[in-house]
């Protein structure tokens, strides 16, 4: 079927940004170190899993809208202690909540039904995923770990 080209490009856009959440997500989850890493390594991991998820759905989309689903991941942020690399994330999240509200906006313009849905399925999913950033580093205030 063919999509709207704005969100087909629109579509391309969020699923360069799970791209890079992926990689930014794993690559924290092989190298954050410090005393707090036995709590923080997994949620790395298992947001990275959702991200991986939300990819597959996009991709998936485009595909069915008859677009070409990028292979370019966005801007990774990958430097960092442990503190760092959770406020990396957070503004990832944040990044990918306003982006996808625009995203939804348009859909809903164009009369693209499916495609809204899916990306407020996978809004409410980046916003808890910043509660859960939001939440950890606000418990973690103060403490600083060593790169």
């Amino acid at each position: 079927m063919k999509g709207n080209e704005k969100v087909v490009k629109s579509l391309n856009a969020a699923l360069s940004m799970e791209l890079g959440a992926i990689l930014q997500y794993l690559h924290h989850h092989w190298t954050g170190e410090g005393i707090e890493s036995q709590t923080i390594l997994p949620i790395f991991k298992q947001i990275g899993m959702d991200e991986m998820r939300h990819a597959g759905l996009i991709a998936e989309r485009i595909n069915f809208l008859e677009g070409d689903p990028t292979l370019a991941p966005a801007k990774i942020r990958k430097y960092g202690d442990l503190r760092k690399m959770m406020q990396d994330d957070l503004a990832g999240e944040y990044d990918a909540i306003n982006y996808y509200k625009k995203v939804i906006k348009l859909c809903d313009e164009v009369g693209d039904s499916t495609s809204r849905l899916m990306m407020e399925q996978i809004l409410t999913d980046e916003e808890r995923h910043a509660d859960i950033w939001e939440t950890t580093l606000a418990k973690h205030k103060g403490t600083k770990e060593k790169d």
